[in-house]
């Protein structure tokens, strides 16, 4: 299996096909053999496979190729939400079983999902969405009835009542953002940060603070790259790359969508610019409303959760970048994050000035 693996492409060290199969075996799966395995686009970080066997297809999901401390956790916590959205009116990959042992997978955490039948927007949008104007308007009101649906979800009643720390998550957000940041020197070669404003930005947050609000399930990375849609419609096929996901305060990840909507900063899109360049898509006031019929969270800050979420997600991105500099992420991939990081922050000041 191993050799079939490696000639599709697919490094042996990432997905143990022989071990894949014999867990999947003590788990009860239909009788048969891993016989196809395909590498699925899915953000620059985890890994995600898909395979056939006995007739049906399945999805692997593990951490990067080079794991970090938090890697199995983020993948254990992954798991849980998703089995705790079952049942649900969020749309979400469907959870199928986890291995949530380290010993299987060569020191890897992995889980098995439905495949999506659906299409991200960002990779190719199709027919009948590509000449429909107002079929992609109501693909932008769609993705903000997504993340609206999902603030909705009771998380206590759903199990995830230890999943985070919601109790000052607000407060927590600059100090451990800049701590994380900090942490970036000890990627051998990496120069430190170079990124204007941070000191700006941060202080404004920390003197603007909205009051605290319910907490729910955060998805954590909410924007076009990280969802599907259906092919007949501009209905979401599902929500993906949960690798963020934490309970806190939903209102970030309405924020997340606003900082990172199509037309408001292309650098920082990368190719969700494809996507704007159709037109159709509604502005961001609509998007903030269309939220707002599905939720009763206060909005009338919504620009300073959209601040938050440009110095949030510019730091992440800058994690990629300082480990380019170490050889755990492609060079390229590394400096295209961090020429959005430095779009991010440009975003943040100017809607500071603004306000």
């Amino acid at each position: 299996m191993d050799e079939d693996a490696g000639n599709l492409g697919i490094d042996p060290a990432l997905i143990d096909f022989e071990r894949l199969d014999a867990w999947m075996d003590a788990q009860g799966f239909p009788a048969g053999r891993i016989e196809a395995a395909e590498p699925l686009a899915g953000g620059t970080q985890n890994v995600l496979i898909k395979i056939r066997r006995g007739g049906a297809s399945y999805v692997v999901r593990r951490g990067p190729r080079h794991l970090r401390p938090i890697s199995n956790d983020v993948m254990r916590r992954e798991a849980r939400v998703l089995q705790a959205l079952a049942e649900t009116d969020v749309p979400h990959p469907r959870f199928i079983a986890g291995c949530m042992d380290e010993w299987v997978m060569g020191g890897a955490v992995f889980y098995l999902m439905e495949p999506v039948d659906g299409f991200n927007p960002t990779v190719a949008l199709p027919e009948p969405h590509r000449s429909d104007a107002a079929m992609r308007h109501e693909m932008g009101m769609q993705i903000a009835d997504g993340i609206a649906a999902l603030g909705r979800v009771d998380y206590m009643a759903r199990g995830l009542g230890d999943v985070g720390k919601p109790e000052g998550f607000l407060e927590r957000q600059v100090p451990r953002w800049l701590a994380e940041l900090a942490s970036y020197s000890r990627f051998e070669g990496y120069p430190g940060p170079d990124i204007p404003g941070v000191e700006e930005v941060a202080r404004w947050l920390e003197d603007n603070r909205p009051g605290p609000q319910p907490p729910g399930i955060i998805h954590g990375d909410y924007h076009f790259a990280n969802v599907m849609y259906r092919w007949d419609s501009a209905r979401l096929a599902a929500i993906v790359d949960w690798e963020m996901c934490t309970i806190g305060d939903p209102l970030l990840d309405l924020g997340w969508l606003v900082a990172t909507w199509p037309g408001s900063n292309q650098q920082t899109l990368g190719p969700v610019g494809t996507l704007a360049a159709y037109g159709g898509l509604p502005k961001t006031d609509e998007v903030i409303r269309r939220y707002g019929e599905g939720s009763t969270r206060d909005l009338s800050a919504i620009e300073w959760y959209t601040v938050l979420a440009c110095f949030k997600l510019g730091i992440v991105l800058e994690g990629t970048h300082a480990r380019a500099w170490a050889g755990k992420a492609p060079r390229e991939t590394g400096d295209l994050l961090h020429a959005m990081t430095l779009d991010l922050f440009q975003r943040a000041r100017g809607l500071i000035s603004a306000a």
